[in-house]
């Protein structure tokens, strides 16, 4: 498909709202299920929570790379809508630790194909000039989602029930299907193949592309740090007396706004090892604030911090990832990336979980682990560079 010379196309606005709605879907739940795994008698599993929900995304990657590339750029944004909505609505008939853990495992095949094929359908549209600021425009929408998503969910939760917040839930994930239906497929029609079983057959071909191991490499270490948050932030703010413990992903996702309004185009100008520099330093000093804090404000201006740091490296790890990969192969690279993102996100939710055991003294490492983390990737890209400055 030939690429527009602007990306404020109505297709680009349709896959925004349609991203906001999904994002808004599955992150809506997130602040409040360890209370709700909790009331089952699962506390010592609430690593498992985002844990086992990173795992099945992560292996979904490589069909979703491939029946991107194969079967089209819509249909695989479907499918993963069509799994949020579906488990969103099942939630509230399970009552059971074993239940609950189950069903995370299968609503993490909704983040394992949605964003792939939205990730290609981006690049198929965007001239290559403008991928950062592509990436950051549709992250805008994303972000916002993942932001409202939280706060919506908490704010059900308290005025009524928790089922009530499940069904909210599944309703976004519903009309972010509806909009789909008024998109154009993108995948040209000479690559197109006719649904098959044979798509599913997988070989390390389909897995990994090597085109993006960079990319891949600097992904799983910065997204260790979301799985230690997104595992043990909702404590955090119950310690520190907050009661909307939906608090922390507003205010970071309204910092990661601020860094994809006002420095949307920075990768595309200054390139994209300089900026995820900057972002890890960002983020280094975050998690550093959240393993010292002690006060409501500190822990706002370290929500603060991880906004910032997530604003930069989002938008450009995927503007890096379609600059490295070849165009027929666009989705397994994309794949590629989201895999080390699940990969670290899990590793760390897991991690954290194992550390923290609802012990208030042990929370500290897991960040402290985060910020380690950080600095090998600073290290790698600081080598990156020098690299590509002689050659």
């Amino acid at each position: 498909m030939e690429k527009q010379s602007s990306i404020y196309t109505p297709q680009f606005w349709l896959l925004c709202f349609s991203n906001f709605l999904f994002s808004a879907s599955f992150q809506m739940m997130i602040p409040e299920l360890p209370d709700h795994l909790s009331s089952m008698g699962g506390q010592e599993y609430i690593g498992y929570i985002i844990a086992l929900f990173t795992l099945t995304a992560g292996f979904a990657r490589p069909f979703s790379g491939k029946l991107t590339d194969t079967i089209g750029r819509i249909p695989i944004m479907a499918l993963g809508s069509i799994v949020c909505f579906v488990c969103s609505g099942i939630y509230p008939f399970v009552h059971t630790v074993f239940g609950f853990l189950f069903l995370r495992f299968l609503h993490g095949f909704s983040t394992g194909t949605k964003p792939t094929a939205t990730a290609a359908y981006v690049a198929d549209i965007i001239p290559e000039d403008r991928r950062g600021e592509a990436q950051g425009m549709l992250g805008i929408f994303t972000a916002t989602g993942m932001s409202i998503g939280p706060t919506i969910g908490s704010y059900l939760v308290g005025l009524t029930t928790i089922n009530v917040m499940f069904y909210t839930s599944s309703a976004f994930a519903l009309c972010s299907i509806l909009i789909l239906l008024n998109m154009k497929e993108t995948l040209p029609k000479s690559s197109k193949q006719p649904f098959s079983l044979k798509l599913f057959k997988i070989g390390w071909i389909d897995v990994f592309e090597p085109r993006v191991i960079p990319v891949f490499i600097v992904m799983l270490l910065v997204s260790f740090a979301s799985g230690v948050i997104l595992t043990l932030v909702a404590d955090q703010t119950k310690l520190l007396g907050m009661t909307n413990k939906g608090l922390f992903f507003t205010i970071s996702t309204i910092a990661s706004l601020f860094i994809r309004v006002f420095f949307a185009k920075s990768s595309d100008k200054y390139g994209r090892i300089p900026i995820m520099m900057i972002s890890c330093v960002i983020l280094i000093i975050s998690m550093l604030m959240f393993a010292l804090v002690q006060t409501e404000w500190i822990f706002i201006l370290a929500s603060i911090m991880f906004g910032f740091a997530w604003g930069f490296n989002t938008p450009t790890l995927m503007a890096w990832t379609v600059d490295l990969s070849h165009e027929d192969f666009r989705g397994r690279a994309i794949a590629t990336t989201y895999i080390a993102l699940e990969a670290g996100i899990g590793i760390g939710a897991l991690m954290s979980g194992y550390l923290y055991k609802g012990k208030v003294e042990n929370m500290a490492v897991s960040y402290y682990l985060s910020a380690v983390l950080g600095l090998i990737a600073l290290v790698y890209l600081w080598r990156k560079m020098n690299v590509v400055q002689k050659s």
